[in-house]
């Protein structure tokens, strides 16, 4: 049992965001109460709201300030009222950047109760980890255009890497791989599977393939390999979940097949997420957006909010209570109607209140 204090920051943001957040803050309060540590939220108004009255969506100097705490705890940023790409690029990817949270940590589990589009298949089939790198590639915004709005213009951008970047998400990903197999013979019968498009993208590909390669045969030798091009990925993600557990890719690849992963596993609902920097700050968020039609309604699902604040303590050290949460939300979701909004059977205050009951 801990004693320690966790200072996070916290970032309700836009439409339904503040009201997930809220029932995340509940549970991770529960579990601290149960297991003897304490957590200390300090709110920050980052967001829609502020960007529309003042312009600005997150100063230098709140990225400095964030750099104080032990987490971020996310809800959810986005409005109709404010141009794509502004809020993601200001807020979200800057902060990644900034504090150099390398890695997407999303898993993938249907949990029971929870309905999947996928016939046939349980919570015994789906169940594995996508480990997406979370600051190179493309979206690094490498390139430029030119001739604009001509018939002549010309646009590139380029997925870029480095070795040193490449290696770095892949260590994570066999660590977690070996974390895995020791927690669960199931997890160990399955290779890590890199993904990739490295029939076409014959140079970035080739760097993480023979990365991939040379550090599991140098570092992770008992660890079997495999590797799948994204296009074969996304049909055996349909066809035959139950063969993955550990999968490692880039950033745009991992950004796209981590969506497939959310609505095979029930839905946006449920899908949590981490941006990670394994040494520093890193955040946590549903992986669902600020649903700003609900907002003040009470009917949006908490559960990939709850399960945000689950890997935000795991993150931290406090695995048993970490645990403790995904047996609760196991315990809850059997009883939600479903998982859409307005559909679940209970208000999105009533579901916090289950889980946390449940811790």
């Amino acid at each position: 049992m801990s004693t320690k204090t966790y200072q996070i920051a916290l970032i309700g943001g836009d439409g339904t965001g503040p009201e997930v957040a809220a029932e995340g803050v509940k549970v991770a309060q529960a579990a601290a109460a149960k297991f003897g540590f304490k957590l200390v939220f300090t709110p920050y108004d980052f967001g829609a709201e502020r960007y529309l009255r003042t312009g600005e969506t997150l100063p230098d100097s709140a990225v400095e300030e964030m750099k104080k705490y032990q987490s971020i705890y996310l809800g959810a940023i986005g409005h109709p009222d404010v141009k794509p790409g502004i809020l993601e690029l200001g807020i979200l990817l800057k902060m990644r950047f900034a504090l150099d949270q390398y890695i997407n940590h999303r898993p993938v589990k249907l949990f029971p109760g929870v309905e999947t589009p996928l016939k046939g298949k349980g919570p015994e089939d789906i169940d594995f980890v996508v480990v997406r790198e979370n600051s190179g590639g493309i979206y690094t915004g490498l390139g430029g255009a030119t001739r604009v709005g001509t018939s002549e213009e010309i646009a590139t951008q380029v997925m870029v890497y480095d070795r040193r970047t490449v290696e770095r998400c892949l260590r994570y990903a066999f660590e977690l791989k070996r974390r895995r197999n020791a927690a669960n013979p199931r997890y160990a019968a399955k290779p890590i599977t890199l993904v990739h498009k490295r029939n076409v993208l014959t140079h970035c590909g080739d760097l993480w393939f023979r990365a991939f390669e040379e550090l599991g045969a140098a570092e992770y030798p008992e660890i079997a390999r495999d590797y799948n091009h994204v296009d074969a990925a996304n049909m055996w993600f349909v066809k035959n979940p139950e063969w993955f557990d550990v999968v490692v890719t880039e950033n745009l690849f991992g950004d796209i097949i981590t969506d497939l992963g959310a609505m095979i596993q029930g839905g946006l609902g449920v899908a949590a997420g981490g941006n990670i920097n394994p040494t520093g700050i890193s955040m946590f968020e549903p992986m669902g957006g600020s649903a700003p039609k609900y907002q003040g309604k009470d009917v949006i699902n908490p559960i990939a909010a709850i399960g945000a604040a689950g890997m935000m303590l795991d993150t931290l050290g406090e695995r048993a209570a970490a645990a403790a949460i995904e047996r609760a939300i196991m315990e809850t979701t059997p009883k939600m109607k479903s998982q859409a909004a307005g559909r679940m059977g209970f208000g999105t205050r009533e579901v916090g209140d289950l889980v946390a009951s449940a811790v």
